[in-house]
């Protein structure tokens, strides 16, 4: 069983949406182009823009597929999509986690 510890301070920087690495390391590293990329991964190109733009989620269905294409596992890409997520829904829902009280089981 896995302990979950809570940080008390905030990162500074949000983390890095997965989209971007594929933008910014991957497809440069592999020197591959988004439609090439697309057609390797078996989705439309469109689809692949907006990951890579942080507007669309990276979905355990892209993440299987991501992680055959670059060699490390799916679970890499869904963590990285799941820090960037529930780093905004922190800061967005900060006001409202505030009030709510902490139970802790005796």
């Amino acid at each position: 069983m896995t302990n979950e510890y809570l940080v008390n301070r905030e990162p500074r920087m949000p983390p890095v949406h997965p989209g971007e690495i594929l933008r910014e390391d991957v497809l440069p590293a592999l020197e591959l182009s988004v439609s090439e990329a697309a057609r390797q991964l078996g989705v439309s190109r469109q689809t692949l823009h907006r990951i890579m733009a942080g507007s669309h989620s990276i979905t355990p269905e892209m993440a299987v597929r991501l992680g055959k294409f670059c060699g490390n596992g799916p679970r890499l890409w869904l963590a990285m999509q799941q820090a960037y997520d529930l780093w905004h829904a922190e800061l967005r829902l900060r006001d409202q986690i505030d009030k709510i009280p902490t139970h802790r089981a005796a």
